[in-house]
């Protein structure tokens, strides 16, 4: 690996902007909770992030396939570093308020809509030939470590002073841009200039691409009905009656599988039948949904999550590979944009499913549906997009 610098720019830049944002999801939590007391602008908070995504990630991902998507990348990393120091700066000073904070949740919305199609784009282009799936794998690890050192560190650092964790923020992502403007390439994404009408083009070429289509529409729908995870502070305080503590372990256990599951496909690749391992992987995760749901002991829970989160790993790892794969250079921003939409639209309204049903239904009815119903999904899409089903090779 060290003889691909760009690759390991790309990926210390990459792991470094999710991990600012993951410090400031619990630093955002808290202050908005201190300054107002009330859980509907803590959901509110999530809603504000999603607008400005839906609204131009199509744009996005044409300024993605229009300009050097490593200055998109950069400036995205910027802005988002600005903002953070603006309120890091406005919370010392003891004059930071409610509407502030949604301004730059505002802002960290619409920078995350144009940073993740250049970003997702920009990968094949840094990584040597016949290792998409290795670096793809090493993101993903990335990403994962991200996930569950950001929060802890939040917290901690929010501990010890509550400007601290915008001031970390601010610097990570300030690092982030340096490093992926130090990012060089041969296989530089040359201007074009394509009329508006070509802002869907990434939309069309979705629609037209079995394969495609059938990889994010699965994502999309196993996630949405296996969105087990939004309940378990349910599990942990009435179901398991097992505490706070097992909050925090649980919430920790899908990523630590999943960055399990990322070392053993970084080391021993999918070769064959990868279409088909998708399908298998999703299974597996409605499968540890089932057992998640049913379960009465705290260890079997967390050992179901963790596989759950591995099992997630195989199906991410195989659908970006393959996404990349089958998209030419020149789309590959636009395509990117579509499945940014499908992945947030998955996870924000796949917890919204999993509380109307676990409030209609109850917890475990409603988890124990969500795991049957994303393995309905794999059985049906098997049937649906036989293409799919039958993609051998990711390299």
């Amino acid at each position: 690996m060290s003889r691909h610098p760009p690759l390991l720019l790309y990926i210390a830049s990459r792991t470094l902007s999710e991990f600012s944002y993951q410090i400031a999801t619990v630093a955002v939590g808290w202050q908005i909770y201190a300054l107002t007391g009330s859980a509907f602008y803590l959901g509110l908070a999530g809603l504000v992030q999603f607008i400005p995504s839906a609204l131009f990630v199509f744009v996005a991902g044409h300024a993605a396939d229009r300009y050097d998507r490593r200055r998109i990348v950069q400036l995205c990393e910027l802005t988002q570093g600005l903002a953070a120091g603006y309120l890091a700066m406005r919370l010392l000073a003891g004059t930071l308020t409610a509407p502030e904070i949604f301004a730059a949740l505002g802002v960290f919305g619409l920078a995350g809509a144009f940073e993740s199609p250049a970003s997702s784009a920009l990968l094949p282009s840094v990584v040597p030939d016949g290792m998409l799936q290795r670096a793809t794998a090493l993101s993903t690890g990335a990403w994962q470590i991200a996930s569950i050192g950001g929060p802890a560190v939040g917290g901690l650092v929010y501990a010890l002073a509550p400007g601290a964790p915008f001031v970390l923020m601010a610097a990570m992502s300030l690092i982030a841009s340096v490093l992926s403007g130090a990012i060089r390439i041969e296989r530089v994404a040359a201007a074009r200039h394509e009329s508006l009408d070509d802002v869907f083009a990434g939309l069309r070429f979705v629609r037209s691409n079995p394969a495609i289509l059938g990889t994010i529409s699965l994502d999309l729908f196993a996630v949405l009905l296996g969105g087990a995870t939004a309940l378990l502070p349910i599990y942990a305080k009435d179901i398991l009656q097992a505490g706070p503590w097992a909050l925090g372990v649980m919430r920790a256990a899908p990523a630590v599988g999943a960055l399990v599951m990322t070392a053993v496909i970084a080391r021993h690749p999918i070769m064959r039948r990868a279409g088909l391992r998708m399908f298998q992987a999703v299974i597996a995760f409605g499968l540890a949904t089932i057992v998640f749901a049913l379960s009465r002991n705290v260890w079997l829970s967390i050992i179901a999550l963790a596989a759950m989160g591995a099992a997630d790993t195989i199906s991410v790892v195989v659908r970006v590979a393959l996404v990349q794969l089958a998209t030419p250079d020149a789309m590959r921003g636009r395509v990117g944009a579509v499945n940014f939409l499908f992945i947030n639209a998955s996870n924000q309204l796949g917890e919204f499913e999993s509380g109307m049903a676990a409030a209609l239904l109850g917890a475990m009815p409603a988890a124990v549906l969500g795991g049957v119903g994303t393995i309905a999904i794999a059985l049906l899409w098997m049937k649906l997009f036989p293409v799919l089903r039958e993609v051998d090779r990711l390299e």
